[in-house]
């Protein structure tokens, strides 16, 4: 009923740039929070930023004062800037979202995730 469709990853070597975007579309009423997530290998999938309706967001400390969550409510569609980026984001970057549908319940989507890798 709701996809979500990530793009954006890619090799960029440290301390470059990856900027991740993410839209939602299908039954969509309304989108509340969104987020991205990443999962390294051999490690668990971990919050890296969150982002409400409203425009108040929330990062992981590893990840404070060098990336910036954002998004546009008109295209559903939340976005990731990645700036100073290290050997150890290398993961994949999993976007998530809280999608209330035409129907007025609300579910919890994942996309399908977008591999960045960052060279030492």
């Amino acid at each position: 009923q709701v996809q979500l469709v990530e793009s954006g990853g890619g090799l960029v070597q440290a301390g470059g740039s990856l900027r991740l975007s993410c839209a939602a579309s299908g039954n969509i009423f309304r989108v509340n929070d969104m987020g991205w997530y990443r999962q390294a290998p051999g490690t668990q999938r971990e919050l890296v930023a969150t982002i409400t309706r409203g425009g108040s967001s929330n990062y992981a400390d590893s990840v404070k004062g060098r990336f910036t969550i954002s998004r546009d409510n008109d295209k559903n569609t939340v976005y990731l800037q990645m700036n100073s980026l290290k050997p150890e984001d290398t993961a994949v970057y999993y976007c998530n979202a809280d999608v209330r549908l035409r129907t007025l319940r609300s579910y919890d989507y994942w996309g399908q995730g977008t591999q960045g890798t960052v060279s030492s």
